[in-house]
């Protein structure tokens, strides 16, 4: 035995036989409490005997008998494993003909020829002693009817009558297991086999059924040809009849295998140990099952309890043992045997008498991790005897715990089944018992559980594209997630190509094998979530292959072919293209395409083409390569099927017809020897067609002709086998020249100063000697009426389509002279021009002055300069100067006009108020009415005394403290405001935009009638006092001075249309420089004071 140990060693490898220690051994153990013993264990050495010898005849059979090769092995422990070779070591074929019985035997149940041989040899393979025996080889002969017949013939006379008859058809029989019943005993649990094997011609085939009942689902198995039944695990319930039915096409036989289900005992209560407490009353309980019913015996410290020391707590009932009011001395172990004739079961129970105040065993402040909403199992293993009652409490003055929300278990665990975040805390267990009580402390903490909040999504990616998955977790703050990815459940390949992020996974340039399932695992030491997603990669289809021509015919053949991997993307179409080894060799042309569904095309063919094909797949990702190209397939010759398309007949000069026409290609010929017929004739004329016979070429000139005259053109295929169907005939003309006539009766109606319409008689469409394709009018100024000077004459033509005999002329220019002339054109160019037609347009309203500049700024005048209009477009009658004051409220004052004589070019305006700002709007009328306006702005200047005492009162420093409560006063403003349109208030700028009304919608002066009839592109219209915004309540960026940023709410500053402070105008206005068209006032702290009064 080993040191300090129950185990028994028995070492023969230093010598001695295993026969020698060949027995039943049982193991004991024994303290002062009594003693434990363990089933039987029985050691038995394993054998491989030798095969007996034995002379073994030839087995000559008949074709289509049976046979049966015996094997009987030797009998060895274990029992051997046999199979049949061949002298070669090869495994002999089995099949529903021949197969292994369970017994080792060799079954057929009809021989053939092909079965004869000499080498049918047995081997048992004993795996304990890795030995393999081998049989002697057994010889097979097969006699063929043929043969057999041939050898009774040979020595008989004439007379007799041959005795073998030919190879019949037989009925099943059965060969194991013989008879019509059988009987089997299995063991509950074990492996049932059955079997039958039947002889007969045809093969027959093996059929299984229960009588009464159903096989048993996912138990039932069908071997060696369904031979063989197997039934695994089987129990009581499988006992029954079991048939097998042998058939072929002469009947059938059958054989019913009566199973019986015996089991060895097992248990059903097997004892288990107490422990009891002087006084106290305890049971234990042996029950076990078999059958038949295995019986009940116990011992008590390895002798049987009829002859063991008597004890009065104790008394036996069967198979329970009652104890009452035990004693210290009661303690012992108790064994119960339950035993059949198939085997027998041993177990230990030790009934223990302590007297032992309660222990916990559970560590002192154990901290428990769980995660919220998941169970939380807190233990308190304990020992004592009696057996201590356990109570938990939460925290150091809890009350106990009660309720459904929490799980008491026997053991002393405390469940929580659902934890949530305020069950973190201190729990107490207390173990009592009438020899004291215990008392432990345990820690909870209850975890925010860890979530994917963004799983990885279905990705489909192109083959060498990049794709990335993301992971991006949430999880509690004191614990440490590891993030895991993996690849259809395994680790990511070792490659350089997958880049694992913090929380995503990258898979650059994207193959085939990347193809599958990503999970992301994220794992904490209390929790674990995953999430996976697919990857599906695609890419063009493979090319298809193992492409077949079949069914030649002269004008089809059936074509087809392999799919090649579609690569994830269903081929949607394939594309079929056809190369002409003959005419055109090395280029493909397209034939057809089908369905992706469809291998199979019908093509049609032309002939005289050696035709070879290639298929080629597509799918949404694109086309595959072509396919390699199919064998050759050269069709016959035959008449041209068809005559070149596109026939034309146009003269390229007078006196000529040039025939054109599109040839056909190579394939279109039918044949060799291709060639063109060309025929005319003139038409409406009673002439015979001409034709000539050309080949290589596609233009036929036809030289003599009238000048545009009809003719009728056919061209027709030949080949040297014949002609084309008869072509179509197509009308041509011969070629055109120049019209001889002019349009006449032009006449020309003015519609209005820039516009004009101009009619024409058509001229007669034998003179024009070609196809009309219109009418040309040529028109040019002459001279402006209103300038007197002339210009270079610049043309300008209009081209009117088709026989139209009037057009309009547009773009002219106001008071103006013009001529023109039209002329028809046709495919060789123009006619003669008609005689020119002289005509004027009125006058129209001028342009814009072309400028106005305002100088000499004085207390009480202006002086404005300007230039006259750029196109006057008539005579100009007088100037319009309009203006008005613009006060320190930005607001308008009332509007003066004055007319101005047509020759003058500067005014002096005086009666000014100084230091004010006006704003000007000139224009110039003739007697159609006002052009285009212009606009400006000036200041007068201020008078030296008053500017002198307001600098005195700006130096003052009241003034200046009242200038900065003022400052200060708009500043909260601001803020205000500020705070009003961030919550949604509004700016009140519409009541604004209500005291600024447009000029144009206020009553006018009796002198101001003809007012704000023209605007120039700014719209600069003058505004009447308060007005500031044009009528449609939108203020244009381009207006120069006239804009809310000029006139805006407020004194100091302005708010733009968001509420936005945008600084004061009268800052803004002072800091420009004068130049231009503006005022030259400089600026001054007097103007900036102005700005607040």
């Amino acid at each position: 035995m080993k040191p300090n140990s129950g185990t028994l060693v028995i070492n023969i490898m230093n010598g001695g036989k295993a026969e020698a220690y060949e027995g039943v051994y049982q193991c004991t153990a024994r303290n002062e409490r009594g003693a434990a013993i363990s089933n039987n264990i029985v050691i038995r050495p394993s054998r491989s005997p030798l095969w007996t010898k034995e002379k073994l005849e030839p087995n000559q059979v008949r074709e289509g008998d049976s046979l049966v090769l015996h094997c009987r092995p030797p009998v060895g422990l274990p029992p051997p494993i046999i199979f049949w070779m061949d002298n070669a070591f090869q495994r002999l074929p089995q099949s529903e003909r021949v197969s292994q019985g369970l017994n080792g035997d060799l079954y057929f149940s009809n021989v053939q020829p092909e079965d004869t041989r000499e080498d049918y040899i047995c081997y048992a393979r004993f795996n304990h002693t890795q030995t393999i025996q081998q049989k002697q080889p057994i010889s097979v002969k097969v006699f063929s009817m043929d043969s057999l017949n041939d050898t009774i013939a040979a020595n008989l006379s004439d007379t007799d009558i041959y005795g073998a008859k030919p190879v019949t058809e037989r009925q099943p029989v059965l060969l194991t297991p013989t008879g019509s019943t059988s009987t089997k005993v299995e063991l509950r649990g074990n492996v049932l086999l059955l079997e039958c094997i039947a002889a007969g011609l045809p093969t027959p085939v093996i059929r299984w059924i229960k009588e009464g009942g159903e096989l048993p689902a996912n138990r039932t198995f069908f071997e060696n040809f369904k031979k063989t039944l197997k039934i695994i695990d089987v129990s009581e319930a499988d006992s029954g009849n079991y048939k097998c039915i042998a058939r072929n096409i002469l009947g059938s036989a059958h054989h019913v295998i009566s199973v019986t289900v015996k089991a060895a005992p097992y248990w059903i209560t097997a004892p288990r140990n107490l422990v009891l407490s002087p006084g106290e009353d305890g049971t234990l309980i042996c029950r076990a099952n078999g059958n038949p019913k295995p019986s009940i015996s116990w011992l008590a410290n390895g002798v049987p309890i009829a002859i063991a020391p008597e004890d009065p707590s104790r008394k036996v009932d069967g198979d329970t043992i009652i104890f009452s009011r035990v004693q210290e001395r009661s303690s012992a172990v108790y064994q119960c045997n339950a035993s059949n004739e198939y085997g027998y079961l041993l177990a230990n129970a030790f009934v223990n008498v302590l007297a032992e105040p309660p222990r916990i065993l559970t560590p002192a402040n154990k901290l428990y991790q769980v995660i919220a909403d998941s169970p939380a199992l807190l233990d308190c293993a304990y020992f004592g005897s009696p057996k201590p009652e356990i109570e938990w409490f939460k925290g150091v003055k809890g009350s106990i715990l009660r309720g459904n929300e929490y799980v008491f278990h026997d053991n002393g665990t405390l469940e929580i089944p659902v934890a949530q975040k305020d069950s973190t805390g201190t729990y107490t267990c207390v173990a009592r018992n009438e020899l004291g009580k215990i008392q432990n402390e345990v820690q909870l903490e209850v975890k925010d559980p860890t979530m994917i909040i963004k799983q990885p999504e279905y990705k489909v990616i192109q083959r060498y594209g990049q794709v990335s998955f993301e992971c991006i977790i949430k999880h509690d703050s004191t614990l440490a997630p590891t993030v895991i990815w993996l690849k259809d459940n395994d680790e990511l390949p070792d490659d350089e190509r997958f880049l694992v992020g913090k929380d995503n996974l990258t898979i650059m340039n994207v193959t085939d094998k990347d193809d599958g399932t990503y999970t992301c695992i994220v794992n904490t030491t209390l929790d674990s979530v995953s999430a996976s997603a697919v990857l599906t990669v695609v890419a063009r289809p493979n090319p298809p292959f193992d492409l077949e021509l079949t069914g030649q015919l002269e004008r089809s053949v059936e074509l087809s072919w392999i799919p090649g991997d579609e690569n994830n993307s269903p081929i949607t179409n394939f594309v079929i293209e056809y190369e002409d080894g003959l005419h055109e060799s090395g280029v493909w042309h397209y034939q057809t395409e089908v369905p992706g569904t469809q291998t199979t095309v019908q093509l049609k063919l032309s002939p005289y083409v050696n035709y070879s094909f290639r298929v080629i797949a597509v799918n949404e990702i694109g086309r595959s390569q072509p396919s390699e190209p199919s064998e050759q397939y050269l069709t016959k010759s035959a008449n041209p099927d068809e005559n070149p398309s596109n026939v034309q007949g146009i003269g390229s000069e007078p006196d000529n017809l040039v025939i054109t026409w599109e040839s056909l290609k190579g394939f279109q010929s039918n044949g060799p020897g291709l060639q063109y017929k060309v025929s005319w004739r003139q038409k409406d004329v009673d002439d015979e067609w001409t034709s000539v016979i050309v080949a290589n070429v596609s233009k036929y000139i036809v030289s003599g002709t009238p000048t545009f005259v009809p003719y009728e053109i056919k061209v027709q295929a030949l080949n040297d086998l014949g002609y084309a169907p008869e072509p179509s005939e197509v009308i041509g003309h011969s070629g055109e020249d120049l019209p001889m006539v002019a349009p006449g009766n032009v006449q020309v109606h003015v519609i209005n100063s820039t516009l004009a319409k101009v009619h024409w008689d058509p001229v007669p469409l034998k003179t024009v000697r070609g196809h009309l394709q219109g009418y040309k009018v040529y028109y040019w100024k002459v001279q402006s009426l209103s300038r007197r000077s002339r210009r270079h004459i610049e043309k300008k033509i209009l081209t009117f389509r088709g026989n139209k005999t009037f057009g309009m002329l547009p773009g002219l220019e106001p008071y103006s002279s013009y001529k023109l002339n039209v002329r028809v054109v046709n495919g060789k160019g123009e006619g003669p021009a008609s005689p020119d037609k002289v005509f004027r347009t009125p006058e129209g309203v001028p342009s814009s002055p072309s400028f106005l500049k305002i100088t000499n700024p004085t207390l009480d005048s202006l002086t404005l300069e300007w230039g006259s209009p750029t196109h006057p477009n008539g005579v100009l009658t007088s100037y319009v100067l309009k203006f008005q004051p613009i006060n320190n409220t930005h607001e308008l004052g009332p509007l003066v006009e004055i007319r101005i004589p047509a020759n003058e070019s500067s005014l002096i305006l005086k009666n000014l108020n100084y230091s004010t700002r006006y704003k000007f709007y000139f224009n110039a009328q003739t007697s159609v009415g006002s052009g285009s306006q212009i606009t400006e702005e000036a200041v007068t200047i201020m008078d030296e005394a008053m500017a002198s005492r307001q600098v005195d009162i700006a130096t003052q420093g009241w003034f200046i403290g009242l200038m900065c409560a003022v400052a200060l006063l708009i500043l909260i403003l601001l803020i205000v405001c500020f705070i009003r349109r961030n919550k949604g208030g509004k700016y009140p700028v519409k009541e604004k935009e209500d005291a600024h009304a447009d000029p144009e919608i206020q009553p006018m002066k009796e002198d101001d009638g003809t007012f704000g009839e023209y605007s120039d592109a700014e719209d600069h219209k003058p505004l009447k006092k308060g007005s500031r915004t044009p009528s449609d309540r939108t203020v244009k960026k381009e207006d120069s001075d006239d804009s809310l940023v000029d006139y805006g709410e407020g004194v100091n500053g302005q708010f733009n249309e968001d509420g936005s402070f945008i600084g004061q105008y009268s800052g803004k206005k002072e800091k420009e420089p004068a130049e231009g068209n503006e005022s030259s006032e400089a600026p001054s702290p007097v103007n900036a004071m102005n700005s607040f009064v």
